[in-house]
């Protein structure tokens, strides 16, 4: 299984696919942020990580610019991940409560962490074509990961990107179709699906999405997977 993930990691950081997207990602790791400026940018698609044997699997949107586009790992170096790590290492998925660089110590227990599309896109927000060209990778990761059954869902892009990930693997999505919010659950075939707010700056830092919040979606998530 180590072997076969590690395949798949190589082929999706070799990916060009989407014209746009590979411009934006080496263009920032070209031109740096200041406070980054001796830091070396990843500037390639990033791959999941995480636990192979996980039972949750976190979906978010794409890497950030300096963040993940950055550190070369999903939710790393920038304020979301902070969130979103702090929240794992809380409720006993993350072995620390930190996410620096590759290399800093970082596991995840019984959680791996995805997204719908795996560069970073200009004002992160990626087209729907650049979507579903890149729908294929997590519908690959998916079958790799075979016990995961809950799928934690960052922000509606995240609840959407999940809903298209498990319809390309030949499950039936409910019509109407479940529709996304905060703490909202739905069975979809084998899996259930848990909506979050993102751990975006813009939801945090208003209170729209505190910590206890996104710490009540993932105690559910351990609970039901």
């Amino acid at each position: 299984m180590a072997e076969t993930l590690t395949e798949h990691h190589r082929r999706v950081v070799e990916c060009r696919a989407c014209p746009r997207l590979v411009a934006w990602r080496e263009e920032v790791a070209r031109t740096k942020r200041a406070a980054f400026r001796d830091e070396p940018y990843w500037g390639r698609p990033i791959p999941g990580f995480g636990d192979p044997a996980a039972r949750v699997l976190v979906v978010g949107l794409a890497p950030a610019a300096h963040g993940a586009n950055r550190t070369g790992r999903i939710f790393t170096g920038d304020r979301s991940g902070d969130f979103l790590f702090a929240a794992l290492h809380r409720t006993g998925f993350a072995n620390q409560p930190t996410a620096t660089h590759r290399g800093d110590g970082l596991r995840l227990r019984d959680c791996w962490i995805t997204a719908i599309v795996r560069c970073a896109p200009p004002a992160n927000k990626p087209t729907p074509e650049e979507r579903d060209a890149c729908l294929p990778w997590t519908v690959a990761e998916l079958d790799l990961l075979p016990n995961v059954r809950t799928l934690v869902c960052l922000g509606g892009f995240g609840w959407d990107g999940a809903l298209r990930l498990l319809a390309a693997r030949g499950i039936a999505v409910p019509r109407p179709r479940p529709r996304f919010g905060h703490g909202v659950e739905a069975l979809v075939g084998p899996y259930r699906l848990l909506g979050s707010f993102h751990p975006s700056q813009q939801n945090t830092f208003t209170g729209r999405l505190t910590e206890p919040m996104l710490d009540a979606v993932l105690t559910r998530a351990a609970a039901t997977a």
